[in-house]
């Protein structure tokens, strides 16, 4: 049954207790129902079955934020409900009283989260692209990034991404598949250029750039454009790094926008290592599709050692081909996202099921914020924020789902829990905080995490996947404890101030 939830004002909602001179506030999003909400962290406590120790001298990386994306078709679907309805869905993902996301995503024309295909320089052989326009993107998209930067608080930064060049510059002349031809590398360096100044003239500025969206492609689906990693090295040392340098434009670059598997140390090394690409470049965009249940964190950890001074954000994930499998309804049920049956594109296709079994949908979230920054995300972004009932509109019939889902007949949004799943961390852990360490017993079954924002509170988010309610003690070094009860199947994030 569809209906609508609202994230807590929780300012009239919040517990604070007083541990050995610490405060915390404690909020659960739980299977049992509980949607971000403050809970006493001494109710119904008796006894400590698992202990969880903070350092917050022992840093590591530096957060740069957490968020989800902006696309057509979310723009579309968020365009249906009634004016009132589409600015509570906004303030409910970019207000400080809501989950006040801080880095989010955007794409560069047309991808298959689109009405349809479009580019902006239409026109064949346009080198000096004279007929650009980003007129494509004034009816659904741009509204919607932009209604989001008024909203009172907001503060994010947005990472945009090409899912193709336009097509008459590819070897195949097609949206889909194909590679850049080397005569419209500097044409292509362009059109981003292009892309930037009219973003700019519309008032939204474009903080990252990565040079394409999953350069290995998708089996020609829909909108890509193929490259290898020494050819996405020459592009971006030799005509994309250049050409923003001697613009006015300073975007941070992020390559590859692939998945978290054995390609990845490939593409670092080559575009990384190189000294005049590397000099252009961040870090390095990754995916999780390479499994439902792995977050990749040997790759990860093994790239953050070798190219210490360089980032990861993780671009893009989500639900993805949802109606192949379970039935639409099934996503409009608060428990299906506790429930290990769903599946995705990976469980029909790969020969091995191991790193694709059915899953449960909150559990891939969690592990993969948790897990994912244990082993040095620096950033996180969903994909679609908003879908709806269906899991589009997509042109290429690629329906996924989203954290928000909108019935427009009935002019409602419905709250997913991998809504406050993002929210739990977007919330709380703010841009240029740092991860720091958090250990708990070896044999406990609790997955954590924790940081430490720039005002000094410390954040620990902890989830505990058993069917069992439980109980921890949170020591901070300094001999601040915190003694709090965990429902079955819930995710705490404490706030330690």
């Amino acid at each position: 049954m569809l209906h609508s939830t609202k994230l807590l004002l929780l300012t009239a909602f919040v517990f604070v207790g007083s541990f050995l001179n610490a405060s915390v506030e404690v909020y659960q999003t739980s299977r049992g129902g509980d949607r971000l909400q403050a809970v006493d962290p001494l109710k119904s406590f008796s006894k400590t079955d698992h202990r969880i120790s903070v350092d917050p001298e022992k840093i590591y990386q530096t957060i740069i934020g957490f968020g989800s994306s902006f696309t057509e078709a979310g723009a579309h679907a968020l365009s249906e409900l009634s004016g009132d309805k589409r600015a509570e869905v906004l303030n409910n993902y970019f207000s400080p009283e809501g989950a006040h996301l801080s880095l989010t995503r955007t794409h560069i024309a047309s991808c298959d989260f689109s009405l349809k295909n479009y580019t902006y320089a239409p026109v064949a052989g346009d080198v000096e692209l004279k007929h650009f326009s980003i007129e494509p993107d004034y009816k659904w998209l741009l509204p919607m990034i932009q209604d989001a930067l008024k909203v009172e608080g907001a503060d994010f930064k947005i990472v945009a991404s090409p899912w193709t060049c336009p097509p008459w510059m590819k070897t195949n002349n097609h949206w889909n598949g194909g590679e850049l031809k080397k005569e419209y590398y500097s044409v292509f360096a362009d059109y981003f250029i292009k892309y930037l100044e009219a973003y700019e003239k519309e008032g939204v500025s474009i903080w990252g750039l990565t040079p394409t969206n999953e350069p290995l492609g998708n089996n020609s689906s829909w909108e890509s454009v193929h490259f290898t990693a020494e050819e996405m090295r020459e592009f971006i040392g030799d005509h994309l790094g250049p050409k923003l340098e001697a613009s006015r434009f300073d975007p941070s670059i992020w390559a590859f926008d692939q998945n978290r598997d054995h390609e990845l140390m490939h593409w670092a090394n080559t575009i990384l290592g190189d000294e005049k690409a590397s000099a252009y470049v961040d870090g390095m965009a990754v995916h999780w599709y390479q499994s439902t249940v792995d977050v990749g964190g040997e790759n990860l950890d093994t790239l953050q050692a070798t190219f210490p001074n360089k980032g990861i954000i993780h671009s893009e994930g989500c639900l993805d081909s949802i109606g192949n499998d379970e039935p639409i309804g099934d996503m409009l049920e608060d428990d299906w996202y506790w429930r290990a049956e769903a599946t995705d594109w990976g469980f029909f296709w790969a020969g091995d099921k191991s790193h694709h079994p059915k899953y449960r949908p909150f559990y891939r979230y969690v592990r993969d914020l948790i897990q994912g920054f244990n082993h040095h995300l620096n950033g996180w972004i969903d994909w679609n924020m908003v879908l709806n009932t269906r899991g589009g509109p997509n042109h290429a019939y690629n329906f996924c789902g989203a954290p928000i889902l909108v019935d427009s007949g009935r002019n409602t949004a419905y709250y997913t829990p991998i809504y406050y799943a993002i929210a739990h961390f977007s919330k709380f852990v703010r841009p240029d905080a740092k991860r720091i360490d958090v250990q708990s017993d070896a044999d406990s079954p609790l997955w954590k995490t924790g940081f430490i924002n720039t005002d000094g509170s410390i954040v620990v988010v902890v989830f505990n996947p058993t069917e069992e309610p439980t109980s921890m003690t949170v020591r901070v070094k300094g001999n601040q404890r915190i003694k709090t009860a965990v429902a079955s199947q819930a995710l705490q994030t404490l706030v330690i101030r």
